[in-house]
Parts: structure tokens; sequence; C-alpha cells
């Protein structure tokens, strides 16, 4: 397959590094030519524009039979959000619209999900974040869907719970430097992914993935912040973080929100299997025995 990767970053290279060792013919498309030398070191072709400017992508051939959009805003705040999500999306689909690809796949974010009363959500479940971030993503998903529902556009969406992974996660890392808390009674849902089972599920989609549908990519077990860190501490024979008021405006986007993200229907339709089905095995605990110190690695 010929294959395009918008975005190749933390998901984006690692991905393309396995479809290229796959066999398939990988491009990699980046705003800047900084980072052109590692990807062409993971088998991935490099090409040069930014979504966000659509006259830099009228100027690249649309020709590829899959194409994974995983592009990031790199932080910031609504309105970047907007251009490179909502505008970048419009801009994508226009650019691609003489030539579809076989089979897009988009990767959006269960901050979509906006219950905050610890309730179990799945793909049909409401979709109104009170986040102004998140509101956007709502709305990118919606434009892709209704290509995908109007003009047979091969469009699939998959929502991804927190990403971990190697040199990446927020609370791991916190508990680590001693700068965790555990917010009221630690009792809201955190939802996690590691970067590897991304990579997997996004090559599931690929290939087995129905346009127009939606996934949620989240492992087995959803655990509440003081079970995580309850965990974390008998593991390593720390004591628990501190406990600190609920703030009315937490501090991170994902902190508005409290539920159990499913995936069955991503197990279920497309047969994917968890290499880390818990936050244990994806944070390389060693367990402990009989006591001993576990050692934690990302």
């Amino acid at each position: 397959m010929r294959v395009l990767i918008i975005g190749c970053g933390y998901v984006g290279l690692p991905l393309g590094a396995e479809l290229a060792g796959q066999g398939h013919e990988v491009f990699g498309l980046r705003r800047s030519p900084a980072t052109d030398g590692e990807l062409r070191s993971a088998g991935i072709a490099p090409v040069l524009a930014d979504i966000t400017k659509p006259e830099t992508l009228a100027r690249v051939p649309a020709a590829y039979d899959w194409v994974v959009h995983c592009a990031s805003s790199s932080g910031g705040g609504v309105e970047a959000y907007r251009q490179v999500y909502l505008e970048g999306m419009r801009n994508v689909l226009a650019w691609l619209s003489a030539t579809p690809p076989l089979k897009f796949v988009y990767t959006s974010s269960t901050g979509v999900y906006g219950q905050t009363d610890g309730s179990l959500v799945d793909e049909a479940s409401a979709t109104e974040p009170a986040v102004g971030t998140a509101k956007i993503l709502v709305e990118t998903e919606r434009v892709l869907l209704a290509a995908a529902r109007e003009k047979a556009f091969p469009g699939v969406v998959l929502r991804l719970a927190g990403i971990y992974g190697p040199g990446r996660g927020y609370w791991l890392k916190q508990y680590l430097a001693g700068g965790a808390r555990i917010e009221g009674d630690g009792g809201r849902v955190l939802n996690m992914v590691h970067r590897d089972d991304i990579v997997g599920a996004l090559q599931a989609a690929l290939k087995n993935g129905r346009p127009g549908e939606i996934y949620n990519v989240v492992d087995d077990e959803p655990v509440t912040q003081f079970g995580l860190f309850q965990w974390l501490a008998g593991c390593l024979g720390k004591p628990m973080p501190p406990s600190v008021p609920e703030s009315p405006e937490p501090p991170r986007q994902r902190g508005a929100t409290n539920k159990r993200v499913s995936n069955r229907k991503l197990k279920r339709e497309l047969g994917y299997q968890f290499k880390y089905p818990t936050f244990r095995e994806g944070f390389a605990i060693w367990a402990c025995q009989r006591g001993g110190c576990a050692v934690i690695t990302l």
C-alpha cells in the first residue's frame, strides 16, 4: 500500500516505521524539514506541507491508498485547535476529494465525552464536553463523518484515551518526581492507553475499520486516581501523594471529566488484542516479589 501519515510525531513516526517494515510505501507529512533525517531513518519518505495552509497541500500529489491523520496542535488553546484540527481537516478533505484513499483514519480523543458522573461510555454516548478544545474535536469529527455519510469518503474515527509510553506519562512522571497530588477523594476515573497499542489499533482500523464508524482506543481497565497511586505506592514502597481539594478549574483538560470509556467495539469489530491491557503492563513494572521493589521505566 501507498500510505500517507499526516503528523509524524509521537504516534505517527512509530506507525510509519512499522508499516514501512511490513513493505508498505510510507510518506510522512510534516510542517518542517528539520526532522527529515529522522523520517528517512525509519523508512518514511518526507513530505513538506502544512494542513492549515491549503496552498502547500496543493503542491503535493494526493494519490494514496491509506491515509492516517494524527496531526497535533502541540498544545495551545481553542484557536490553535480550530486551525489544526477543524480547518486542517477541511483542507485535507478538499485536497483528497479528487483522488480519495481506500481508507482514511483520524485520531480524535476520548475528551469528546463530557460525562462527569463516572458512568460507562461507548461510541454511542453523548459528546457534549464543556471544554472549548474538546468542542472543536467534536466538530472536527462531525466534518469527517458527514463526508463519509454524504460523499462516501472512507473516513474512520479513533478516539484515543490519555496516551503514555516511552518518555511520556503524566501521572507516573508526577508521582516519581514527588509532585503528584490526589484530588479530593481520588475517585476521578483515568482512561489511558499505551502508545504502542495506538499504533496497533491504527493498523487494525486501516485494514478492518468501517467507513463512517467510531472506535474508542483505551485499555481494559479505567482506574481511579486513588487506585493508580495506591498501586504505584505499593509496588515502589513509597508513600501515597498528599490529598488536595478538587479545583473547580482543573489544570489539565482531561481533569474536567470523569467517565469509564469502553473499548468493546474496538475489540469486537476490529479484533484488536492489547499488548498492554492495563496500566500495570504498560508502565513496565517488574511486579513486586515478596515486598521487593519494582522498576518502572517509560
